[in-house]
């Protein structure tokens, strides 16, 4: 058994911001599924959106995503969110984050060699995405996420009110309601131990949730093995509300190569003036939308999706190779080398790219503080539903929404610190005597192959009623079938992230179903237009089914 103030579950940008901004007054422990580096995290390459440059506005960056949310964003959140953008890049440069500056010819005579720090942050170099007005996107070359991650993490590697624990996958939150005691809130969870192969318990005063979304669900994903529901699955199996369940974002450049695997191609290049065109060389973009390859993700990734189906090719291209070679090797050294390995010049040659499953926009239901609607209880970056991103998240806008509701978590933890008791000592262990080790692991693989096609086939870019329907069937019997296993057979990672997944794809095809129209990241052939008065989609869990 361990014991702790505050159990954090993900250790991504959200998970490691919460556990540095709590250290100095709780004690913190935080779960890694794998190595601390396979989270979603570590492979984001585009950047950070916030305002800092003159010409940019708050109200300008609250206007692009109210429009890429396509009208269901929550505007107080947004704002929220978004007044405090350059508050959350000032923290991350105080940590030590290595953002990008500018060149001394984009800064002018003196300005690149101003010193970087919390006060000044006007020799960052920015760049657009789609969906953005301005230049908006604070980054690390190509490898933002990286930058951030190592950093966050060296800190709280050497911070002693930190332990980090790898290989540790939660199975479930523990609540009193659970326990059957008087009160109410989380007390804890209980984790599986990969090299022990066995689970323990985790006794905490304050559990957070920050293990990512869901894009694990669909054959084709940009996200790591490890994007597989976890927080939003354990979230329900509480008692939380979900919500938008149906807005999976799709992005529309992952690198198309039979061994580049989930490779994404950021949509910096995009707003460095690469363009998208078809084998013949057309360009097709601005045929879709006026704003050509800057459109949001949802615009750009139908408009490839038709394309594609209209001429049946297995690919489109992007292109960049009108922009200077040098240009294009210090802008983008991560794609330039990473494409390199595959035989791809991108100097010289063209990327052949797909769309892939990339952002679940849906999530646990909270408020500003990153809180459930348990006590004790917190949901916080990809696993929670704020509403920021509405129906369709805007580029670079996730990762300043990790920092934001983590910041606000962490401050509200601080507050209930002196309110909120420790767990109770009868929590019991984990009880694995009744169970047997597997013999037909096959049953865990092919559902996970199955689950994960007839997702993408039937609730993918592209949807209707039929499909939706005809998923919602299998889906039942393939749950059925993973519970039954997960009942009467010793755990494994697979078999938690199987039974969590299928839960997830289960919530986001009725999700679908429940939304008679068209709108953002939710197409269906049915209903294509979109209705006039914007609703969120919230399911609230019926305890038997769940």
């Amino acid at each position: 058994m361990y014991d702790f103030d505050i159990l954090i579950i993900g250790s991504g940008a959200a998970g490691l911001s919460l556990a540095l901004r709590t250290a100095e007054f709780a004690r913190v422990a935080v779960l890694s599924k794998g190595t601390l580096s396979q989270g979603a995290t570590y492979w984001a390459q585009g950047g950070i959106a916030a305002v800092l440059d003159e010409n940019d506005s708050v109200d300008a960056h609250i206007a692009d995503t109210l429009d890429s949310g396509a009208g269901l964003c929550n505007e107080d959140m947004v704002r929220h969110i978004v007044e405090q953008s350059q508050g959350a890049i000032a923290w991350l440069v105080e940590q030590g984050v290595p953002f990008t500056l500018q060149s001394a010819d984009e800064a002018g005579t003196g300005a690149a060699s101003q010193p970087l720090h919390r006060d000044n942050l006007k020799p960052l170099h920015l760049t657009q995405e789609g969906g953005h007005s301005h230049r908006r996107i604070i980054h690390a070359t190509d490898a933002t996420g990286r930058a951030v991650f190592e950093t966050l993490r060296d800190r709280a590697l050497s911070h002693p009110g930190i332990s980090l624990f790898e290989n540790r996958l939660a199975v479930d939150v523990i609540t009193r309601e659970k326990l059957g005691l008087p009160g109410g809130g989380c007390v804890g969870a209980y984790v599986y131990s990969k090299e022990k192969e066995q689970v323990e318990l985790f006794r905490a005063r304050f559990v957070v949730l920050a293990s990512g979304g869901a894009s694990k669900a669909y054959l084709y994903t940009t996200n790591p093995d490890s994007a597989t529901g976890d927080g939003i699955a354990m979230a329900w199996r509480a008692g939380c509300q979900v919500a938008n369940m149906e807005f999976n974002q799709f992005h529309p450049t992952c690198l198309y190569h039979p061994h580049a695997r989930s490779f994404l191609i950021t949509e910096a290049l995009r707003g460095e003036g690469a363009t998208l065109e078809l084998p013949d060389g057309t360009r097709f973009m601005p045929a879709f939308d006026s704003r050509g390859e800057l459109a949001p993700r949802d615009i750009v990734a139908r408009a490839i999706d038709h394309e594609m189906k209209r001429l049946g090719c297995d690919c489109v291209y992007l292109n960049i190779t009108h922009k200077p070679a040098e240009f294009v090797r210090t802008h983008f050294p991560t794609i330039y080398s990473r494409c390199l390995d595959f035989g791809i010049d991108i100097t010289r040659d063209r990327i052949p790219v797909v769309p892939a499953a990339h952002y679940t926009c849906g999530g646990v239901v909270v408020d500003k503080l990153g809180r459930t609607g348990i006590a004790n209880l917190y949901a916080i970056g990809e696993t929670s539903c704020t509403g920021l991103h509405g129906a369709n998240r805007m580029a670079s806008n996730s990762l300043l929404e990790c920092f934001v509701l983590a910041f606000g978590a962490a401050d509200d933890i601080q507050t209930g610190m002196a309110t909120t008791p420790a767990p109770p000592d009868s929590i019991p262990d984990w009880d694995d005597s009744r169970v047997t080790r597997s013999h037909e692991e096959v049953v865990v693989s092919h559902n996970w192959d199955e689950l994960r096609r007839m997702m993408w086939d039937y609730v993918g870019i592209v949807r209707s009623d039929r499909r939706l329907q005809r998923a919602h069937k299998r889906i039942q019997l393939l749950e059925q079938e993973i519970q039954e296993h997960y009942r009467h057979h010793m755990i494994s990672r697979d078999l938690l992230e199987l039974r969590n997944l299928v839960l997830v794809a289960r919530l986001i095809i009725e999700s679908a179903l429940l939304r008679k129209e068209s709108r953002g990241l939710h197409f269906t052939l049915d209903y294509p237009d979109m209705l006039e008065v914007a609703r969120d989609t919230v399911l609230t869990p019926d305890q038997s089914r769940s």
